[in-house]
């Protein structure tokens, strides 16, 4: 009975993992357990233990991205990449890197412009909005390290004309270490402002990527 199964179960899964691709895609769901458990529900499998792992959702959302969305999710991209050149070059000071879905390129019409900033104290950046007269929202965000090793770190947000930018800061110290991404497990991927740019000359140049 297995072995029958376990075909049907596999089809299962793959279903899931498209459905919750289409739901982050299409209804701006952020949350990889939240898209998992929607499309375990829509599916009619909400006891499932056959859930597709975020890699697996994060690279079926990349594929639905770019068979449904093509170009107004490329220029959307492009859009939101400049956007964060120009919110790195205002926080040059607190050596800025961009994280998240608008570096790996599954940004969708939702996403933040999201940074990570170093400061001796996170009062520094909340001064450096204030004296610019840029208006903006404070909270926590909760980061994981190791298996069992959880921080809580300071965030402000605010608009940068249209686009909202999403910085989190850390210790001076905490640019040797970066925090674990919630789709693999693995320290989060950071990049600085030359790593950005270069992305944005292999949009003007796909050839550029492979020379």
């Amino acid at each position: 009975m297995a072995k029958q199964g376990a075909p049907r179960d596999q089809r299962m899964r793959q279903r899931l993992t498209v459905e919750a691709a289409r739901i982050m895609a299409e209804e701006g769901v952020r949350d990889y357990l939240v898209a998992k458990r929607k499309a375990a529900e829509r599916l009619g499998a909400p006891g499932t233990e056959n859930m597709p792992r975020n890699r697996e959702i994060q690279e079926a959302l990349a594929q639905y991205q770019r068979l449904f969305l093509g170009d107004s999710h490329a220029h959307h991209l492009r859009r939101l990449r400049e956007a964060a050149m120009e919110a790195m070059d205002f926080f040059t000071r607190f050596r800025p890197r961009l994280v998240g879905s608008v570096l790996d390129g599954t940004a969708s019409d939702w996403s933040d412009v999201n940074l990570h900033l170093f400061a001796d104290t996170p009062e520094e950046v909340a001064v450096f909005l204030m004296d610019r007269g840029i208006p903006f929202e404070s909270g926590e965000r909760r980061l994981r390290f190791n298996r069992d090793d959880w921080e809580f770190y300071p965030v402000y947000r605010f608009m940068a004309g249209n686009v909202p930018v999403d910085v989190t800061v850390f210790r001076c110290e905490g640019l040797r270490q970066a925090p674990r991404s919630q789709v693999d497990g693995q320290p989060m991927e950071r990049a600085n402002r030359d790593a950005v740019k270069r992305l944005l000359m292999e949009e003007d140049d796909p050839m550029r990527s492979f020379g």
